[in-house]
């Protein structure tokens, strides 16, 4: 029953906020066509007022929250007040009718029911509202005697209102005076005095609604720093254009538009509804406001001051007016964008700024020097409590500057569509409006981050080459060292004693002889079986007997049914150094030995090109592509280090349509790099 009951009150509360949704916009419709069909002489000055947008916007927004937190405040107050505003319009445009009518008795009492409206939509739109928002409560006891400001002056101008003294005939702006049943003469005397006191205790209240919310964002989190801003950002506006209209009433405009986003705001505030940055509409906002001003004074300053030298020559004053406001434009906007960003984020507002510095810390230090400097850099920009950078290697590095907690966000960095390490981002430190400007500065600042991974990640793999390219020379040279020693050198000393042996009794015994020497003959086979087998460990015999081409066709060739290879050769690929040619055959036979093994392929292509800047190779297959979360094993690192080893880059990914890729590009020698490879050239031959 219990359960059935609250269902019920959720459902009774959802209509009844419905209905004031529906029926606070008829109002203030009907209120504006009651006020066009009056006749001229009792117009009043102004027939629609921020009081129109509140009845219009707030009701909607409110049954909305209600719709999904029924017992939320604020929500209520935005309804009710809403429909306060709704009744004091339509009331008031009915007493002008009634007036208008010679009615002027109703017109009276009607009169009292439009000042009763205007007060209960003040007190709940302008002061308790902002009290109360977001989260349907006071920011703390303290803030009571806010509320008990609002209520005293608000019931203060009411009771003016209710009881004052008819006006002067002679001083009434209509064809007669609407009197008020309800005055008191003897309050006349301090009617001014009342109305002053009054207006500025509802001016004071306003003001110190709107900075309870500022209050309530100093000493929240960033979220809701963020959170709180749409509604203070909102009511400061209207509060500004309100009081500013005393002055200049056509700002009244300003203030009837503002009056309408205010509940737009507090439903961004209440839902915490992110698909806009509050951040960027307060900077947009501060920057469009600067650029009209500003244009606008130098376009009507240039206009004025050539009217007065060419005067008679409007439309040269004209264009030399649009030409000084265009050159003003481009750099004034600049200007104020900098300004506002250093307004809300400090030193650190221009992500440009960000990554200029980040570049030139970049340039003055080595790659290892770099991450810490990438750290430093996006710690600041995003003003959080840690940044860390770890590259994706076979030797993982990781780089932090401060403290990145527990549970850090994860930022990938990819570069050229290979992961090569991440980012780890603290919690969010002390400042006003993280988010927006975190995703800035994070979208900015990631590429160069990802930049300095992979250059570290490529130092760390030179230097790994390097290490290998010594160890493996001197394997190599302990391989031949043994095989020649124990291998060849001991065949080649049993066939010299077998050719003593035999002239020992070539003369006494020749069939023994010619045993030990047809015995000879056979080892002489196995050395050469045996020498081949070392010249083919040194460089493939089908490089020299086919070309590279034809010798990456023969590879091709070899493998299984079912799985097609097309080999492609673009430009002249006779003539290359001798490494070049080792390193393609054997990043090549790798590749296809993987797409045999692993790939589960049915079309594959090798392409060979030759090309101003070098040679690049490609390998790819339409099979299953690499697993999520892949690591590079043997295979793929050899590819990698034999690239590395001729200053050339292997980057292996996805496929276009699906499956792997094996990109490599080789530099071809010139100059300084040709003796290089003539070196390598020597090594590989030897």
């Amino acid at each position: 029953m219990t359960g059935f009951a609250g269902r019920s009150r959720v459902t009774v509360a959802r209509a009844g906020a419905t209905a004031m949704a529906v029926v606070s916009p008829v109002l203030a419709v009907a209120a504006v066509v009651v006020f066009a069909g009056l006749p001229e002489e009792w117009q009043p000055g102004r027939t629609v007022s921020p009081q129109t947008a509140a009845a219009l916007m707030f009701p909607a927004v409110g049954a909305f929250l209600i719709a999904h937190r029924p017992r939320l405040n604020m929500a209520w107050l935005m309804c009710g007040g809403g429909l306060a505003a709704a009744v004091s319009d339509v009331t008031q445009a009915l007493m002008f009718r009634m007036a208008a009518d010679g009615d002027l008795l109703a017109a009276g009492y009607l009169r009292h029911a439009a000042q009763l409206g205007w007060a209960l939509c003040g007190l709940t739109l302008t002061m308790l509202l902002p009290l109360y928002s977001p989260d349907g409560r006071l920011p703390s006891r303290r803030w009571r005697w806010v509320v008990a400001l609002g209520v005293t002056a608000i019931t203060a101008q009411l009771l003016r209102g209710l009881l004052r003294v008819d006006p002067p005939a002679e001083h009434y702006p209509y064809p007669a005076v609407i009197p008020n049943p309800l005055q008191v003469p003897a309050l006349a005397p301090y009617e001014d005095l009342l109305f002053t006191v009054a207006w500025a205790g509802i001016y004071t209240a306003m003001a110190l609604s709107a900075l309870s919310l500022a209050v309530r964002m100093r000493h929240a989190d960033p979220i809701g720093r963020r959170q709180i801003a749409w509604p203070l950002f909102a009511f400061v506006g209207y509060i500004v254009f309100l009081v500013a209209a005393v002055w200049v009433p056509a700002l009244l405009w300003a203030a009837f538009v503002w009056a309408a986003l205010i509940p737009v705001a507090m439903a961004f505030a209440v839902m915490r509804y992110r698909l806009y940055g509050i951040d960027t509409v307060i900077s947009r906002t501060f920057v469009a406001a600067g650029l009209l001003a500003v244009v606008s004074a130098v376009y009507f300053g240039a206009g004025a001051v050539s009217s007065l030298l060419v005067s008679g020559y409007d439309q040269i004053a004209g264009l030399v007016s649009a030409l000084f406001a265009g050159a003003f434009f481009q750099p004034l906007r600049r200007a104020l964008q900098r300004a506002v960003d250093r307004m809300l984020y400090g030193s650190v507002g221009d992500p440009r700024l960000l990554a200029e510095r980040l570049t030139q810390a970049v340039r003055r230090a080595d790659p290892a020097e770099a991450l810490t400097s990438v750290v430093g850099v996006l710690r600041d920009g995003l003003a959080v409590e840690g940044v860390a950078v770890e590259v994706a290697d076979g030797e993982p590095r990781y780089v932090e500057s401060g403290r990145v907690g527990a549970a850090p966000r994860e930022v990938p960095l990819v570069w050229h569509g290979e992961r090569v390490g991440r980012l780890l981002v603290g919690q969010p430190g002390p400042r006003r409006f993280p988010a927006a400007h975190n995703e800035r500065v994070l979208a900015t600042l990631t590429p160069h981050a990802a930049d300095v991974a992979h250059a570290v990640r490529m130092a760390a793999d030179l230097q790994r080459s390097r290490e290998r390219i010594l160890t493996t020379r001197e394997e190599e040279r302990r391989r031949l060292r043994r095989d020649l020693h124990d291998g060849l050198g001991q065949t080649l000393s049993a066939m010299a004693m077998t050719i003593n042996i035999a002239r020992s009794r070539l003369k006494k015994s020749p069939d023994s002889a010619d045993a030990l020497l047809q015995s000879l003959r056979s080892g002489m086979d196995a050395v050469a079986a045996d020498i081949r087998e070392l010249v083919y460990g040194l460089r493939p015999p089908a490089l020299d007997d086919l070309g590279l081409e034809r010798a990456v066709r023969e590879l091709a060739g070899q493998s299984p049914p079912g799985t097609g290879i097309e080999v492609e050769a673009e430009g002249e690929l006779a003539g290359l150094p001798a490494a070049v040619e080792v390193a393609v055959y054997r990043i090549a036979q790798e590749a296809l030995t993987n797409i045999r093994r692993h790939a589960d392929a049915t079309r594959a292509r090798v392409l060979l090109q030759r090309r101003p800047d070098g040679l690049r190779v490609l390998v790819e297959d339409d099979g299953r592509g690499l697993p999520d979360g892949h690591r590079a094993g043997v295979g793929l690192g050899s590819m990698r280090e034999r690239a590395a080893e001729l200053g050339g880059v292997c980057v292996v990914g996805a496929a276009p349509g699906g499956g792997t890729r094996v990109e490599v590009t080789l530099p071809l020698p010139t100059g300084r790099d040709g003796g290089r490879l003539a070196d390598l050239d020597r090594l590989d031959h030897r």
